[in-house]
Formats: structure tokens, sequence, C-alpha cells
């Protein structure tokens, strides 16, 4: 088990992860340059200092700012129709209008999304697509291929952005994905590869031709995929390998006279690929393919991969297509999540508003929480749910026994001091009798068990369990045996056969997902609030107790004052101290609380009207901080009445709202930069053009502004700004995509006539 940053227990290896878990992993064995790996360390390969293209295209490297080829494919000169090295030519020499087609764009953000050129080149001239960017180390890359074919840019944007937008479910959206890059591509198979919370990927949709064996359902060790390879996936989203027995160009001189180094190809389009990857894939019977990279909220969700069985080449164009499909997708699964969250949280608040009144009516909110089982258990998928609290044990579904749960709790206790965790983090993990032997023999109902905090006082948790889950998962070959090592890196040979290979897996549950962690944290802050008012409610009635109560209230992570009847302050605790941020002398009275906000006029009245008339108050109020600035929070306060006639004093509760407003302010900044759609990007369109790419961005944009919307009502505020800043940078990209592809093909077109 590990302790990790967003707060879950998760187990440092899964029965999958030891299968497929290589020597790479040992930090001291040293990082191989490309072509010099072997399986043992493959994972460290630099894959980015490839030093070589592929030859169905060719490659210069120009120092600034005197535009002098210092480097090129040895197969530049041939594939150009150069009668020599290009090597040492100034760039404007070049036969053609490669110089004078590339002058307009070099004020362009070339380090952050490579430019498209048409141009002219070579005696006698040719015509290349032409995609130009610049390296970290500086200078610019320039690589060539032969000039497609025009595109039709509304059949294949338009309608499959539509399509894209209309899918109700992820499920949905990924065969149609499928569907769409099969149509464009023509590949033979195409893959919808999604990745789990350990780096292992599933092919979850495909599209095929008829005679090839299905892969659909195969699961893929995270070592098939190095985290090099995945960071290079995260910045150049389209990758094509067009033939898997095509001799690579190398780079000359190797080292770039500028820096000394190897060029780091980390966004070129040409990049050779790894020899271990080119074997990985000649194993599988693979002669080409193509890769887009799925983005959701800003890492690498999954891969659309297409396969084809003889050597595919796709020009710009159809890359370019691929690449502004794949934002689209990206961007609609992250809509598509969060309104999934979305619709949990409704469950969430209806538990919260049931404890609430409970609470308000002095009824028993225990059984107001287990009084509807399905409303506990659905929202994280758990077959069973246990309250401990108070030295009491109540459950509903299929728990373990009392003695076990107790067991249990004592457990979670010492794990989290073991790890010096966040008395409000939540625990989650799926192989319980792994990580703590002595639960093994209830993997019946808990292999699985998530956990939250509902007091500081220990053994006190809200926990849901899920039982063991006995499955067959199906491996793309059999990840016991994936490698044999040779003695040259030319002998590599990757896992040979790829038969499907079926591992039976025990002793797990079916994993927590990142939403069920969110929910439990959610439901689990519901009921700590009502233990928390509870026992602010038991100092007031039962001072025999008030020892006891008060330092619980004071150890509460959320701030609480507690008065009593004609307003006098009993108790703010230390997180209430430490929310007005120091240097203030202690209150007194409620009457005090106004002069500590901006709004104190309008404070004043409702602390009145809660002392005077017993009403509730529940508003936002704006906090002044010593340094000067200012925190919203939210105020719910109540009075405590032993009778209808008789109060014994009141509870005040503050909510820190500052995540929230940010998050408003977020999802406000992006629906106005979406509204404002030239400020996208610089448009250097004629009319025609213009109402093109205008055209043909509005379904985006409509794409985009949904999800928007979906990720605002979702249950996660700390990551809505987040999402919502990788949504507009997705929509950005993709107009200027967009915006390449309607300029391309406008000037093919003149080009053309």
């Amino acid at each position: 088990m590990a302790w990790t940053s967003d707060h879950r227990w998760r187990p440092t290896t899964t029965p999958e992860l030891r299968l497929s878990r290589l020597a790479a992993n040992d930090p001291a064995r040293p990082t191989p340059a490309f072509g010099e790996a072997d399986l043992t360390n493959c994972e460290r390969e630099q894959i980015q200092f490839a030093a070589s293209i592929q030859p169905h295209g060719a490659l210069l490297v120009v120092s600034e700012p005197d535009r002098v080829i210092v480097q090129a494919s040895d197969n530049a000169a041939a594939f150009l129709n150069l009668a020599a090295d290009p090597v040492g030519m100034p760039l404007g020499d070049l036969p053609g209008n490669l110089g004078r087609s590339i002058r307009p764009h070099l004020d362009d953000p070339l380090h952050k999304i490579p430019r498209a050129v048409r141009c002219r080149v070579g005696q006698p001239a040719a015509d290349f697509d032409c995609l130009i960017h610049r390296p970290a180390a500086g200078g610019l890359v320039i690589e060539l291929e032969r000039a497609g074919p025009s595109v039709d840019l509304s059949r294949n944007v338009e309608q499959a952005v539509q399509t894209i937008l209309a899918a109700s479910s992820l499920r949905t959206l990924c065969d149609e994905t499928a569907s769409i890059f099969k149509r464009l591509t023509d590949y033979d198979r195409v893959m919808v590869y999604r990745f789990d919370t350990h780096g292992h990927g599933e092919v979850i949709s495909e599209r095929r031709e008829a005679h090839l064996e299905a892969f659909l359902g195969n699961h893929y060790p995270a070592s098939d995929i190095p985290q090099i390879a995945r960071q290079l996936y995260e910045r150049n989203r389209v990758r094509v390998l067009a033939d898997v027995d095509a001799r690579p160009a190398p780079i000359l001189p190797r080292l770039s006279p500028a820096t000394g180094r190897d060029l780091d190809m980390s966004m070129c389009f040409l990049r050779a690929m790894s020899p271990i990857h080119i074997q990985y894939l000649k194993n599988m019977g693979v002669g080409a393919t193509l890769v887009a990279s799925l983005m959701v909220g800003g890492k690498l969700w999954g891969l659309i991969a297409c396969h084809h069985y003889t050597p595919r080449f796709v020009h710009f164009e159809v890359r370019a297509v691929c690449e502004l499909l794949a934002e689209a997708v990206g961007t609609r699964i992250a809509a598509l999540e969060s309104f999934a969250q979305a619709q949990v949280e409704l469950s969430v608040r209806r538990i919260e508003q049931r404890l609430v009144e409970s609470v308000s009516r002095e009824g028993d909110w225990i059984q107001a929480l287990f009084d509807s089982p399905q409303t506990l258990l659905q929202p994280v998928g758990a077959s069973g749910a246990a309250l401990m609290f108070e030295g009491q044990v109540h459950s509903v579904g299929d728990v373990p026994g009392t003695q076990e749960l107790r067991t249990i709790g004592a457990w979670l206790d010492r794990q989290a001091g073991n790890a010096g965790a966040d008395p409000a983090a939540v625990f989650a993990t799926e192989q319980l009798g792994l990580d703590e032997p002595a639960f093994a023999a209830i993997r019946h109902v808990a292999s699985g068990l998530l956990a939250a905090r509902v007091s500081t006082s220990p053994g006190e948790y809200l926990m849901w369990f899920r039982p063991e889950r006995i499955r067959t998962v199906t491996w793309g070959g059999d990840p016991q045996k994936p490698f044999v090592v040779g003695m040259d890196p030319a002998d590599l040979s990757p896992r040979r056969s790829f038969a499907q290979w079926h591992q039976l897996v025990e002793n797990t549950s079916q994993p927590w997902t990142k939403a069920d962690l969110t929910v439990a944290r959610l439901i689990g802050e519901t009921v700590a609030d009502v233990v928390l008012q509870l026992r602010s409610v038991r100092m007031l009635i039962a001072q025999h107790q008030l020892e006891q109560v008060s330092h619980e209230v004071e150890r509460a992570g959320q701030p609480v004052i507690v008065s009593d009847p004609r307003g006098a302050i009993l108790l703010a605790n230390e997180a209430f101290e430490r929310m007005l941020g120091g240097g203030r002398p202690p209150l007194q009275w409620l009457e005090d609380l106004p002069a500590l906000f901006v709004d104190g006029a309008s404070v004043r009245r409702r602390v009145r009207d809660l002392v005077t008339r017993r009403s509730p108050w529940r508003s936002e109020v704006t906090l002044e901080l010593p340094g000067g600035g200012t925190r919203p929070l939210l105020v719910r306060a109540d009075p405590v009445q032993a009778s209808p006639d008789k109060v014994l004093g009141y509870v005040i509760l503050f909510f820190d709202l500052s995540e929230r407003k940010l998050a408003d302010a977020a999802r406000r900044d992006i629906q106005e930069g979406l509204v404002d759609r030239r400020r996208l990007t610089n448009v250097r369109l004629d009319t025609k053009g213009d109402v093109t790419f205008q055209n043909m961005l509005s379904p985006i944009v409509e794409n985009a502004q949904l999800a928007a919307l979906e990720i605002t009502d979702g249950i996660d505020v700390s990551r809505m700004p987040e999402l919502l800043q990788s949504v507009r940078a997705s929509v950005t990209r993709a107009a200027e995509v967009l915006e390449q592809l309607v300029w391309h093909s406008t000037r093919t077109s003149k080009d053309d006539n």
C-alpha cells in the first residue's frame, strides 16, 4: 500500500502490474540512448533524440537568424530534387520558394504547434507540404513531405463533430470515434484505447476489416507504452509510422553545430520510431500505424490507435483532421464524465438534506442515513456500507461481522498514523486481503474498501465494501513472458505471441474510480458536519460532557462558533481562529461578528434575527483578512431548542467558498472567451476562407460550451478551473489547426487553379 497525493490508499502493485513490471524500473541503471536500449531498460530510452527520420519525407534544421541549413536528413538531396547536399546552404538559395513561403509564419508560436505551408522545392520543382517548428534548444526545424490531395473539410469535420457532440454516453462516443477514424483514414483496424489508474491499457472500442482477429476487450500492460512515449503523445498529438520495414534516414551531422547535442525531435512528425517499438509492431504483423492522443483535463486519457497491415502514409490534411477530431473527442469525454458525476451529486445532496432535516427535528440522523440503502450504496457502486460511531456499528447490505469491522477501523487508524495522513482524507483499496492477510477470509464481502473519517476520534469511519470479483482478464499476449533479450539491439524480441492470453484474477474487487473517491469524500464530509453539529448541541444540552465534546469541536477542521442564548460566545474553535488569520482579539459576543466582514450591516441584521427571533441564518458573506484580502464564506447558523419556547444557544458553521468562486470565475471566463470566437486565433483568411472557418468552428465551440456547462455541474470543485482551462486550450488548439486547414485548402485550391 502507498499513500498518494489524492488521498487514496492505492496498492503499489496489482496482479497485472506485477506480471508486467520489467527491470526498467531500477533507477540505478543508466539511461540508454535511442536505439541502444534492450527490454530491461527501454522505459528510459531517449526516443525523442532519434537522430533519424522515416524516409517518406526530408528534414532540414536551419540556424537563426542567418537561416543557414546546419543539419539535414541524408535523403534530403534526393528527396527534394537537389543537385547537392543542402547542409551549409542559405535557405534562400534552395531552388524553389521554400524560404519565401515560410517567412510570413516565423513570428507564430512555433514552439507550441507546428505550422503547415505549401511550397515548391527542387530542380525540377515539385510541390511539398512543409511543417515548421522551433525546438527548445533553438533553431528552426523544417519537415517536408510530398504534397497531398485536397480534403473535403466540410464533410470530414462538420459532420464528424456533430456526431461526436450527439454522443450521449462514453460507449457510444468511443464507438462513433472508431467509426469516424476508420472512414477518415481507411486503416485496416481502428481502436479506442483507454488507460486505467495503473497505466495499463484496454481496447474499449474497435472497427476492423472482417477477416482480422478482434482485439476488443484486450488488456495491455503499462510497460507496452513507456512514460517517455506517453509524454511525447501529450506534445505531438498525432504520430504516423508509414512502413515498419523502411530504413530510417539519419540526420547529418548527428550533433547540432549550435548546441553540440542531438536534435530534440519531440514535435517532429517524421521522427524515426524506436527499434523496440518497430519489433513490437512486426510481432503483431502490423505494417503501418497512426496514433492520435485523447487528452482530458490536460492528461493523456487514452489513444486512438489505427493499424494497417501493409505500408500506409496519410498526408498532412488527414493528420490535421485527425488531431482536430481527437481534441473534440477529448472535450466530449470531459463533458460526459462531468455529467455522470453531476448525476451522482444529486444523491449526495439528498443524503445531506435528509441528515440536516433529521438533526433539526431532533430525529435519529443515523437511521436517516441508513433508511434508504440504495441512496447510500449506489453513488459509489458498493454492495455494503457501515458506520462506526461512538462505539456502535450500523450497517446495510453485505458487510463483514461487527468484530471484523472494528478490526478494520483499528487497521485504518494505523495506516493513517503511519502515513501522516490528512484527517479529511479518503482511503481506498481494491485488494484488502492482499494488503492485510488477516482480512483474506472476508474477501467474499470486503475485497474492496472505501472509507471516510467522520470525526477525529479513533475508529470512527463511514465505510463502503465491494466483494471479490473473480474475473478473467484477456491480455494481448502472455504478460508473464513479455520479452526475450538478445546480445545486440537488433536481436530484441518483445512478446512474440499476441494470441489472446487469459489471466484469472482473484482477491480483488472492482477498482474504485476517482469519482467514487470524490463522492465518498463528500458524503463523509456531510456526515462529519452532522457529527460536528450534533456534538456542538450536546455541549449545550449536557454540561457534564462539556470538556470531552469541546475537545472534539475544538479539533474539528470546520470553523464553528457556539454561543449561549444571549449571544455570549462559549467556544470559537481553532479552525475558526485560523480562518480569521490571527492578530485579532478573541470574540466575546455574536454582536462582534459584523466587524469581521465586508458586508457588516447585513451580518448585523442576520445575527440580530438569529438571537432575537430565532431565525436560522443561511447566506454568503465576505470575510476581511488581516493582510487586506477577502475570503467568501457560506454561513449556516441555527438555534438549539430544548423545547419550542426554550433556546439553549446557537451553533454557527462557516464554509469556505473560495474554490467555488474560482470555479465560477473560470466558467465565466471560458464562456466569454468561447463566445468571442475571434479571440481563439489570429485569422488571416480571405472572405471565403473566413466564412468556411467560422462555419466549421461553430460546432467545435458548441461542443466546448456544452463541456464547460457539464464540468461546472460537477462535484469536484477543486478541479473545475483546471478542466475548464483544458477545454479552452483544446478549443484554441483546434481553432489553430482548423485555421491552418482552411488556409492551406484555400491556397491549395488557388494553386490548383
